[in-house]
């Protein structure tokens, strides 16, 4: 077969793909071998992988790939989440345009069918793109929050938790989102800095000359204003005590009442109080009696109860009032200001606080497990340092849970009403009937009616780790005793609050077990300019579209080469070039073996008497390698594992063992270098594999017939290293570096044979390396020398001194002005050296192996400064 100019990773893809699926590799069922569980993140069902995923997608399979070659049963299970807000939304807007229908004229059924069918044609896509990256998941094992099994789970919680009394509804202040026309909890809503203006509005006094001023960042919500609050400390406002005050434009009366909770350095040290649209507000409005006024409808226009721009949107709503209250004279003077407003997660729209009857699972007894199973280490978090704390943070200032939805899209709350308001819950409609029958036997069970409202994505989410394999469905089935607790969970530090802490929640409940053993936050990915990347920005490039320009292992080395453990990453595509090019440097050195293999000059089995250091070094090189792989593995460092490999295979493979190996130009192949450089190869692409599958199993099979697939081909163990052997590996690259460097500066031609001599105390180390030298650095020989040897270049390796003797007479002046060059710049280095050493601030307090440091570094430079002041004697 011949090989193409470059590496051509499309048609590589599909075949190789479809051949791991043919065999089955990655299907995984209970055996004998140790588990290694996985469970992927499940992607929103609505669209397409964004960056972020195709990180978090590849740590997982670098992770599972790895645990695959090292003996373990690894199984990696992959879904999708329903996404109840985002996907009715999807659903409603594409009934619009596509076919002319509102969702309010169909019924719940008929609405569902319209979601389930739009689901089917575009929930593939995600799954697509996961294989396309060369995910290796279990597709025997796909699950999906709203298949049938994972519905009855979520019922079968939501009524055990109610009879625990850990659920319960009531009307409470909740964030309301009027876009999505839905309740959220606390942790979907992001706070922005936003600009705004400050409004001062004054109010009339009731009974006496004058006003009294606020300011708001709202005036739409004057409307509902039922009260004006001042601290009792304010001297200001002493006078005011029983006083009441008008609200503007709809002239009600209401008291001033007094709080130390409001700030009297804030504008006017007066507060406006409308209960039903601010938290805080609320909570002032229980302690004082005050009357609660709702001015908003769900979808964020003005209400009846606002008396006046009834129907009209909040914001336009905003401009008119301005306007009118300075008309009216109310209006003092605006400011501009920067603060915070919150918007919906979902929806990107401003939430609005709103009284509202929903569900809420009381959080305080569930999330006390959870935090001491992270404080006690049963769970470890990485990076540890990083994210602890917030974790901690969350769970030990956790508020109850607010978990209804106002959606038809997800799963409907087990509630059965009667006629008069009284409810049971209940996993079925008769169930519900039985409960009822007990208390009324009259009532019939056509009178019952489901309460319309469906579940948080996060309720049904929480349970995945063990609902993937009917952990709560049928409990203690083989699968779910064999593959839980899943070994480590890779996800965004944005849901250490909506899934991970819940997940651990859950996992505690129901299985009574944590529900892994290790938690891998991945960072955000950002654009080059640190932007997050969006859709508004039109900043985050099309997965599909990388793989097809560059291929998935560059995509997959672009992203993982930039991401260590935690922090932020700006993607540039220059990164995923540096990946193709990575591909091209591994397929050129097949190329390279194959031209060994068929080198017209033949292949010898002699190998003369001379031991092979190269092999030697480049097997203790691979060695020392994967006792690298194998702690930073330990410590989720995957990012610089991938630096580790790429070092090893592009530098020490490629650009000095393959160079050492090669044959002499009309001399034939080394069957016994041949053997060892394939053997190595195979090794380099086996440890490579997790990182970047398709080329490495590509290359792997056409080095030469194989048994196997490396794939699922087992790592050896790891073994010992010769320290005295990668020291010598590397006195051979500095030594030919040097020699080679020497020529350029003195403009000596490659072509051009040298004599080496060297002063060294290791004489066994140079005669050793002749062999090579003499091949790279076209060295005619090599002595060892007890003096200065007259009319060479002068360098030093190390301690040692090289003195190179060119053919032809040498200008010595270009090597003194280098010299004095590299005599200066050491000189400037000893001084910084000694000005430190002689800081006692430093010598007293920095770590002894810091100060020993840089005493090594100051023998050092004063060694080298010796040695040129030689050399320059001796020119």
């Amino acid at each position: 077969m011949e090989l193409t100019k470059n590496f051509e990773p499309a048609a590589i893809e599909t075949r190789w793909t479809g051949h791991w699926k043919e065999k089955g590799y990655f299907n995984s069922t209970p055996d004998e071998r140790p588990a290694y569980t996985v469970v992927i993140p499940p992607p929103n069902v609505t669209g397409v992988l964004h960056m972020g995923h195709t990180l978090n997608e590849t740590v997982q399979d670098i992770l599972v790939r790895r645990a695959r070659m090292s003996g373990f049963n690894a199984c990696w299970v992959p879904g999708s989440d329903h996404a109840s807000i985002a996907t009715e939304a999807k659903v409603v807007q594409m009934l619009k345009e596509e076919k002319g229908i509102d969702k309010n004229s169909l019924t719940r059924e008929e609405f569902l069918e319209y979601a389930f069918e739009w689901k089917e044609k575009y929930g593939g896509i995600i799954y697509n793109q996961i294989e396309r990256l060369g995910c290796s998941v279990d597709w025997n094992r796909v699950n999906f929050t709203m298949d049938d099994h994972y519905y009855k789970a979520v019922i079968k919680v939501f009524t055990d938790l109610y009879n625990k009394g850990l659920i319960y509804r009531g009307a409470r202040m909740i964030n309301w989102d009027p876009a999505a026309k839905t309740a959220l909890s606390d942790e979907e809503v992001e706070y922005r800095e936003v600009n705004s203006k400050l409004y001062y509005v004054q109010y009339q006094l009731d009974g006496q000359e004058g006003f009294i001023t606020i300011a708001t960042t709202r005036p739409e919500t004057i409307l509902g204003d039922t009260a004006i609050c001042v601290n009792p400390n304010d001297e200001r406002y002493q006078h005011l005590k029983g006083a009441y005050a008008f609200v503007p434009l709809v002239n009600r009366r209401i008291p001033i009442i007094f709080d130390e909770y409001v700030d009297m350095e804030f504008g006017t040290g007066a507060l406006k109080i409308t209960p039903a649209h601010d938290i805080n507000d609320y909570n002032l409005g229980l302690k004082h009696h005050l009357e609660v006024i709702d001015t908003l409808n769900e979808d964020g226009t003005l209400s009846e109860a606002a008396q006046l721009y009834v129907g009209e949107d909040r914001f336009e709503v905003r401009k008119k009032i301005v306007a009118d209250l300075e008309k009216a004279g109310n209006l003092v003077k605006t400011e501009d200001i920067v603060n915070k407003n919150g918007f919906s997660q979902r929806s990107n729209a401003v939430v609005e606080p709103r009284i509202s009857t929903q569900w809420f699972v009381k959080m305080k007894e569930l999330a006390e497990p959870a935090l001491k199973a992270v404080v006690e280490g049963d769970i470890k978090i990485h990076p540890g340092d990083r994210f602890l704390a917030t974790y901690k943070y969350w769970l030990e200032n956790v508020k109850d849970w607010c978990i209804s939805r106002q959606l038809w899209w997800g799963q409907q709350i087990p509630a059965w009403y009667a006629p008069d308001g009284t409810f049971v819950v209940a996993e079925s409609k008769e169930a519900a009937f039985e409960k009822f029958n007990a208390q009324n036997p009259n009532l019939k069970m056509e009178e019952l009616s489901q309460d319309s409202d469906v579940l948080d994505t996060w309720f049904s989410s929480w349970l995945w780790p063990s609902e993937v394999f009917h952990g709560i469905t049928d409990p203690g089935n083989a699968d779910i005793r064999y593959y839980y607790p899943t070994s480590v969970l890779v996800t965004g530090q944005d849901i250490i609050f909506f899934w991970v802490a819940r997940m651990v929640m859950a996992g505690l409940e129901y299985e009574k077990e944590i529900p892994f053993k290790d938690v891998y936050f991945t960072g955000m990915v950002r654009d080059k300019l640190g932007r997050k990347m969006s859709k508004q920005l039109g900043n985050s490039p099309d997965l599909l579209k990388l793989i097809d320009t560059y291929g998935a292992d560059a995509v997959r080395f672009g992203i993982m080469i930039s991401a260590p453990a935690g922090n932020d990453l700006l993607f540039d595509e220059s990164s995923l070039e540096q990946g193709r090019n990575f591909n091209n440097k591994i397929w050129n050195a097949l190329k390279l073996v194959r031209m060994w293999q068929n080198n017209p000059n033949g292949i010898t089995e002699t190998t003369g008497n001379e031991p092979d250091i190269a092999a030697a070094w480049m097997r203790n090189r691979i060695e020392q390698a994967k006792a690298e792989m194998e702690n930073l593995f330990k410590e989720f460092r995957i990012s610089e594992g991938l630096k580790t490999l790429y070092s090893l295979i592009w530098d020490d493979f490629c650009s000095w063992y393959l160079e050492w190996q090669k044959p002499a130009q009309g001399q034939p192949t080394s069957n016994a270098k041949l053997q060892a450089t394939i053997e190595f190869f195979e090794e380099l692409l086996q440890l490579l594999h997790p990182y970047m599958p398709f080329i490495t199993e590509e290359i792997y099979h056409l080095l030469r017939e194989q048994s196997d697939d490396l794939s699922v081909k087992q790592y050896a163990p790891t073994q010992a290293t010769d320290n005295s052997i990668l020291a010598l590996g590397e006195l051979l690259k500095q030594t030919i570096t040097a020699i080679r460097d020497a020529r350029v500066k003195n403009n000596i031609k490659s072509k051009e044979p040298v004599k080496l001599f060297v002063q060294t105390t290791q004489p066994d180390s140079y005669t050793s390396l002749a062999p090579i030298l003499e091949r790279q650095a076209n060295v005619e020989s090599v002595a060892i020398t007890t003096e200065a040897v007259d009319k060479c270049i002068n360098v030093l390796v190390g301690k040692d001194k090289l003195f190179i003797l060119p053919a032809t007479e040498l200008d010595t002046s270009i090597q003194k002005e280098q010299l004095e060059k590299d005599l200066a710049y050491l000189q400037g280095f000893l001084a910084s050296v000694e000005k430190k050493l002689s800081n006692e601030r430093f010598v007293q307090n920095a770590k002894p192996e810091v100060v020993e440091v840089e005493r090594r570094k100051k023998a050092d430079a004063e060694e080298k400064i010796k040695a040129i002041g030689e050399s320059l004697a001796q020119l």
